[in-house]
Order: structure tokens, then sequence, then C-alpha cells
């Protein structure tokens, strides 16, 4: 791997560094997601970035994108991360269905959906996940049956993220209950205005209302919304998005919790005769953070080459979440009692940031294949060892 960044992409990297800082407050703490009181502010910050062609740079130029390379891709998700840039549903739009649609997608739909997400006109949801089918997803159960030129939806999906939000989910759905469980699955784009979609808002354990779930009562959806074959859609659904797969977002922002950390030992000092325990435990923690930076890298160096990372995505997936977490609870810790405080309470250090990550620091190891499932991917498509 070449350690060294060209003065090309050290350029593009302080040409967004100068981006963010005309166009986030000096005061800008990151947010959710899908934060309520932020969700205005989020979608005009993609209309910014829109006007740049920065929503989705990595894509090819007859899709709305600037052919960027996967290194180039990767310094601006690390810089977008590091700044704790508003997101306002680019994870879903460019991250999930833009790249499928490319690849699956019929030149009515890539016509009709890829303008409007590098317009940052519409946001898109995920409908997967179902109370019976999470890791196993092949188990999910929400029917849909063919009526002429519609299928006719039933059933409920389950931490939706954004779903309140949403003008479109893609969804997968079972066409065939009789075919073996992989297969007899169609993936479908829905219109969330479509009579008989239900939201409710499911609420997690730091307060905020990401999640949801969706109930389908008798929902008509085109045929022509199909992608893909009927009763093929789980090869559509796990297409390997071939754009940014590093992680290296994660690494980014556990950077900025690091220096405040940091920060905090340093104008605090708290710790009294075990200071020097704690400035160890936070300099181990940052060396670990910039091995997760480089093996980040090496994901995009073997990309930008032609070559197709595996295992090594696991790595840093596992490597970057449950460092995450040891992060946030040294953070914790550190703070001792205000590192319990809510955002709310004027005594909160920090704005409250260490406490509510400590609290959703959980969901990463468990979303998008919890660290079971990639060790297994670890263990077998790296290591070589079989299955049992």
């Amino acid at each position: 791997m070449d350690f060294h960044f060209t003065p090309e992409q050290e350029q593009l990297r302080q040409e967004i560094r100068q981006f963010l800082k005309e166009n986030l407050p000096p005061d800008f703490r990151p947010v959710r997601p899908t934060d309520q009181d932020n969700w205005e502010f989020q979608l005009q910050f993609n209309k910014k970035l829109a006007a740049r062609k920065w929503i989705a740079p990595a894509w090819p130029p007859e899709y709305g994108g600037l052919g960027w390379s996967h290194i180039q891709q990767m310094i601006f998700a690390e810089e977008l991360a590091y700044a704790g840039a508003p997101d306002g549903g680019r994870v879903f739009n460019v991250g999930m269905i833009g790249p499928t649609l490319i690849v699956h997608g019929t030149e009515e739909q890539k016509r009709e959906h890829l303008p409007r997400i590098t317009n940052a006109e519409v946001v898109w949801c995920q409908g997967y996940s179902e109370p019976g089918a999470g890791s196993d997803l092949a188990s999910l159960q929400t029917r849909a049956v063919r009526d002429g030129d519609d299928y006719i939806v039933n059933g409920q999906k389950i931490w939706t993220t954004g779903a309140h939000h949403a003008d479109w989910m893609f969804m997968l759905v079972r066409t065939d209950p009789d075919a073996p469980k992989h297969r007899g699955i169609t993936f479908l784009l829905v219109d969330m205005k479509t009579p008989g979609i239900t939201v409710r808002p499911i609420v997690n354990m730091a307060g905020y209302h990401e999640f949801n779930e969706v109930f389908f009562e008798d929902v008509r959806v085109p045929v022509k919304n199909r992608v893909g074959e009927e009763n093929r859609g789980w090869y559509v659904a796990m297409t390997l998005l071939d754009f940014e797969r590093s992680n290296v977002a994660s690494i980014a922002g556990n950077q900025r919790t690091l220096e405040t950390l940091a920060q905090h030992l340093r104008e605090r000092k708290p710790g009294g005769p075990y200071r020097d325990v704690l400035r160890h435990k936070l300099a181990d923690l940052w060396i670990a953070n910039e091995t997760g930076r480089m093996l980040s890298y090496r994901i995009a160096w073997m990309q930008d080459h032609g070559q197709v990372p595996n295992y090594e995505a696991s790595v840093i997936k596992v490597f970057a979440t449950e460092l995450g977490q040891k992060i946030m609870n040294f953070g914790v810790n550190l703070l001792g009692l205000y590192g319990q405080l809510e955002p709310d309470s004027k005594y909160a250090l920090y704005g409250g940031a260490i406490e509510k990550g400590h609290l959703v620091a959980v969901a990463p190891t468990i979303y998008s294949g919890t660290s079971e499932i990639q060790r297994n991917i670890i263990a077998q498509r790296g290591l070589g060892l079989p299955r049992d």
C-alpha cells in the first residue's frame, strides 16, 4: 500500500475542509442523521453539496457524479465524518439504493430516481428487517401478491431508520412463499405517500427517534417499480456496492472523540495519582484508532487498484465499531459523574456528546452484520477455516 497521498489528493482534502468551514457554524456539533430539530438544516446542507456535485461524487458523470476514485471518495467521507457533517439521508440514497439502481435498475428507473438523489430532492429509507427477520434476513414474511400491473403488499418492517422523513423506500418482499427462503424474494421501490402505509416511531435508549416500524395494509406498488426479476430480489439486495466500504467514517468519528478526551485531560487534569494510567489508556486507544485508519486506507487503496476487498471490509467493520465502544466507555469514566449527564443539563460537558455516544455506540456492532457474522466471514474467507 502507498502510505502517502498525492498533492492532488491533499489539495482535495483542503478544499473539502474549506467548504465545511464555510458551511457549518463555528460552534457546530454533530447531529444525528434523522434529528427532528435539525432536519431542515440537514436538507439545506445537502443542497449545498448538490450544487458542487458532491452528493455522490464517486458515481459516473452520466449519473450525476464526478467519477472520483475510491481514494478521493474515502478522503471526502473521512473529512465529512470528522466534522460531524449532517447526513440528511445520504447513507441510504448514495450508499445503498443509488448504486443498486446503477447496477440493476431499468433505464426508466435510473432516469426517474438518480437525478433526484444527486440533486438532493428526495430521501430514501430501507425496508429490510422485520420483527422475525433481522440477521436472518431471508426469513422475511412481508408478502407481495401480483394483481395485474401492481403488487399488493401486506406486512411489517422494523428498525426502519428515517422512515418518518423518507419520500421513498426500497424494500424486500416475499412473492413466492413456497420457494426456499433465499428465493421467492423481490426487490421493490415504494412511494411512502402510497395509501395503506403507517409509520410509527421507535425511540432508542439514547432518547433519539431514528428508528420506526412501518406497516403495510393492501399497499399497491406498480410492477414497474420492481428492481430485477421477480423472486430474484435477494441477489439484488446483496449486491456488493463498489463505492465506499472502508468504514473510514467510524474511524474519523473516533478521532474527534479522542481529541475531545485529550483536551479534557490537559485542561481538567482528572485522575489524581492515577493520571498517568488515564494518559496511557488514552494513548493506547489513539494508537488503536490509527491502526484502524490504516486498515481503512488499505481497503480504498485495494479498490483503486482493481482488487475486491472481502474479509478486509469485515476486519475494519469489527475493529472500528468495537473500538468506538471502548473509546466511549473510557470517555464516560474519564468524565466521572459529568459523564452521566444528558445534553440538556447545564453541567453537561461537551454538549453531552460523550454520554450520548456511549449509548449509541452499541448499535454499530449489530447493524450491517453483527460482529459475530463479521468474525465468521473473517474466519472462513480470510483464514480459510471450515464452516463447522
